[in-house]
């Protein structure tokens, strides 16, 4: 039973872990350290199918009889110490210089986490994007699905355009311009 007279609390930490198979996962905080439960449907609501372990994230919380659960996820951040090449034979990019690229909308095409790597379409484009296994988690996902409406940061690599970023649908469409 759920204490109507609670407000909803925002609370910000690291998914400890999350599978998408089973459909839930826990966020730990640092004040607490207690685990909050983060149920697949609450991620979905956000735009996102998986999150990766270690990425951070702000939820709002309420207390349940089964204990703390996320109810609403605010953001989800990429886990600590990412950082990126913006071609073959750069030096590694900060998250500034990928946040300035823009935006392309995409569709997953396939991808599979046990090759590492799949690709998507973008909106108005005959060539597929690669997307790299790593740069899906440092995008803060841990897997995607066929069909997934993202949106992609992309640079031209020797071998086509590849994805330096993936963003939900629903996150790209609320971030400001």
């Amino acid at each position: 039973m759920i204490d109507d007279d609670k407000a909803l609390q925002t609370v910000h930490g690291r998914v400890k872990w999350f599978d998408p198979a089973k459909g839930f996962g826990f966020i730990v905080t640092e004040e607490s350290g207690a685990d909050i439960l983060l149920h697949a449907n609450v991620l979905r609501n956000y735009g996102q199918s998986s999150v990766a372990d270690g990425a951070g994230i702000s939820v709002k919380v309420q207390m349940t009889q089964r204990g703390v659960q996320a109810v609403e996820v605010l953001k989800i951040e990429p886990p600590v110490g990412t950082a990126f090449h913006l071609s073959e034979d750069s030096e590694l990019a900060t998250p500034e210089e990928i946040a300035a690229r823009p935006l392309e909308p995409g569709r997953v095409k396939w991808f599979d986490k046990g090759k590492g790597f799949g690709f998507a379409n973008v909106f108005g484009r005959p060539e597929d994007v690669f997307i790299h296994v790593e740069v899906l988690r440092m995008s803060g996902f841990a897997d995607l699905a066929a069909g997934e409406a993202v949106a992609l940061r992309i640079i031209e690599g020797k071998r086509g355009r590849m994805a330096v970023q993936v963003v939900s649908w629903e996150a790209a469409a609320r971030e400001p311009e």
